[in-house]
């Protein structure tokens, strides 16, 4: 098997960074191919992870049937257009992902330019800003392998790779800190200080609304999200890893309500503000980024 970006199934780090890109308008298909090449060169999959949108497979005249835009009905009310380039730096300094970060937009010059820059970071050792531990219910081991990457595909440079969604929710703290304990607990369907899943936990809970097992086939994914703040605003940058984009859209399209009408009740205090689907190629022998699909 191809080598993977492990940082796929390693704890998140102290501090991180996801970078968002656009193809620069009027890029040549060169342009592109030495930006990548470059950033190829630079990729570890530990300390930096990287995903390419449809956007950029498309203009190298390439097609992934496992990639593609996410659903416009499922974008709820947000009509933003997804990015074409994914960095999710890892580190324990900020002052050096910063540093990172400016290395990679020049790196990325003429062919990309950057729309936007999230910093994030772990909050007692994995859990969300209201309290509640993230990723509870990640498979471990080699259950973890088999979630998160590709593994039977018959065309080179494809093995190994992941496929991520990844979400940048707004929580409305006016409205969660409106809430009592038990109707936080009953959104979330847990126990906050326990993390012990609610034997009532009502359907409308969240881990009602994701159990993995309850989907057919199982939709087993690896959460590596982390909060976020930006002044007075915060919440969570999801992040989920896949095999396919199937166990998460699977996942999401019932949060929406759409299989039996009943909404997640995370809605009561969070909106998701950005939906992007990625292909994060596999690591090469020599431990860089593997883009022998794309030609590169």
């Amino acid at each position: 098997m191809q080598v993977v970006q492990a940082a796929v199934i390693l704890p998140t780090p102290p501090h991180a960074r996801y970078v968002r890109f656009d193809l620069s308008a009027g890029a040549a298909v060169e342009e592109i191919r030495r930006a990548l090449s470059a950033l190829a060169e630079r990729t570890d999959g530990k300390s930096l992870v990287v995903g390419l949108g449809v956007q950029v497979v498309t203009a190298l005249g390439k097609k992934l049937e496992l990639l593609r835009e996410f659903p416009t009905e499922l974008r709820m009310d947000n009509p933003e257009a997804p990015a074409a380039l994914w960095c999710w730096q890892r580190g324990v300094e900020r002052g050096d992902l910063w540093n990172q970060t400016i290395e990679l937009v020049d790196l990325l010059q003429p062919a990309f330019t950057l729309r936007q820059v999230v910093d994030a970071f772990t909050h007692q050792s994995g859990h969300d800003l209201t309290g509640y531990e993230d990723g509870t219910e990640n498979p471990k081991g080699q259950a973890a392998m088999q979630a998160a990457f590709l593994h039977a595909s018959e065309v080179d440079g494809l093995n190994g790779s992941s496929f991520v969604a990844v979400q940048q929710w707004s929580h409305e703290w006016a409205a969660f800190n409106r809430m009592s304990k038990s109707a936080q607990d009953d959104a979330i369907g847990r126990e906050r200080v326990s993390n012990e899943e609610l034997e009532d936990a009502p359907e409308s809970s969240h881990v009602k609304r994701t159990a993995q097992e309850d989907f057919s086939p199982e939709a087993f994914v690896m959460r590596r999200s982390m909060p976020w703040t930006d002044e007075l605003k915060g919440g969570l940058m999801f992040v989920a890893f896949g095999c396919s984009l199937y166990a998460f859209e699977a996942q999401w399209r019932r949060m929406l309500g759409l299989d039996d009408g009943i909404k997640d009740a995370l809605f009561q205090f969070s909106q998701p503000m950005t939906h992007d689907y990625y292909w994060c190629p596999p690591i090469n022998q020599q431990g860089r980024l593997n883009l022998q699909y794309l030609d590169i």
